[in-house]
């Protein structure tokens, strides 16, 4: 049976674009060199507000206000299952990059499905429909 993995993230929105954050090399080719929305596991004892307060923290030394839960997916890769929890965020703070090789600042209607990681893509799609050009 795969691992499956609860994963809270964040939808930043700022002058009309979405914060994408790019990884590196991992250890899965189908998440490598990906966007990303940034956040991370939800821990045992914590909630997806506390886990995305940490993970951001963690990965990028930035801080947040965590918002409304925006959207969720379930998406089975070939080694796992994460089911992610998107929150709306403001951004508090600038940003370092601890664990990813950049960010960038990308309107809606350039978002690229084929550029981010496969759990993020059903997201994509509907960011491009609302908020879109």
């Amino acid at each position: 049976m795969k691992p499956h993995y609860q994963v809270a993230a964040a939808l930043i929105f700022e002058n009309g674009r979405v914060f994408a954050a790019k990884r590196g090399k991992t250890k899965y080719a189908y998440t490598s060199f990906r966007y990303e929305f940034p956040g991370g596991k939800i821990e045992d004892g914590e909630n997806g507000k506390q886990a995305l307060d940490r993970e951001l923290i963690e990965e990028l030394s930035m801080k947040v206000q965590v918002g409304n839960l925006y959207a969720s997916n379930t998406f089975e890769y070939p080694d796992f299952i994460v089911t992610l929890w998107l929150y709306e965020c403001d951004r508090l703070s600038n940003y370092t990059l601890n664990e990813h090789v950049a960010v960038d600042w990308i309107l809606p209607k350039d978002l690229k499905e084929e550029e981010w990681a496969p759990a993020d893509k059903d997201v994509i799609g509907a960011l491009k429909r609302i908020f879109g050009e």
